[in-house]
């Protein structure tokens, strides 16, 4: 699995005019499942979201996690961070997982963050065309891949 994820002030997913989620001071999740990721990689990213220490402590230092200040995060499953550029311009993304396999595992994978944070995550709509609002905040935004687990 791969992530994108934002410190966030504010963010949300808009569907066919419809807001269908969002949330205040938080995350911001983009996440992309691959064919070869299994449980170990969705509950380690899970737990490596979570438990990042992201958040300003009293003396204004990244040292709090988005349990520790209490934050929300919001969750979208995005292919495209699988996309190869390799040959030519035009992205390939046959390294994502297809739609059949990716939905359940997103779905898994927002369960596991639920689990993790202790409270509902909301989502955009798997597949839709969405529009996603956001104010970064910082800005913060870091690259995780459980291939790497950095």
């Amino acid at each position: 699995m791969r992530a994108v994820v934002q410190r966030v002030r504010e963010a949300r997913v808009i569907v066919d005019a419809r807001i269908v989620g969002s949330i205040g001071p938080g995350l911001l999740v983009l996440a992309g499942v691959s064919p070869a990721d299994a449980d170990a990689d969705r509950d380690w990213l899970s737990r490596k979201i979570v438990t990042l220490r992201i958040f300003d402590d009293d003396a204004g230092v990244m040292n709090r996690s988005i349990t520790e200040v209490g934050g929300e995060i919001l969750a979208v499953s995005q292919f495209t961070l699988y996309a190869s550029t390799r040959k030519g311009a035009r992205p390939s993304y046959s390294a994502a997982a297809a739609p059949e396999v990716a939905a359940p595992a997103f779905a898994a994978f927002v369960r596991a963050l639920e689990r993790d944070l202790g409270r509902a995550v909301p989502t955009g709509v798997f597949g839709a065309h969405m529009q996603v609002a956001l104010i970064n905040d910082g800005p913060v935004t870091i690259w995780l891949d459980t291939a790497a687990r950095e």
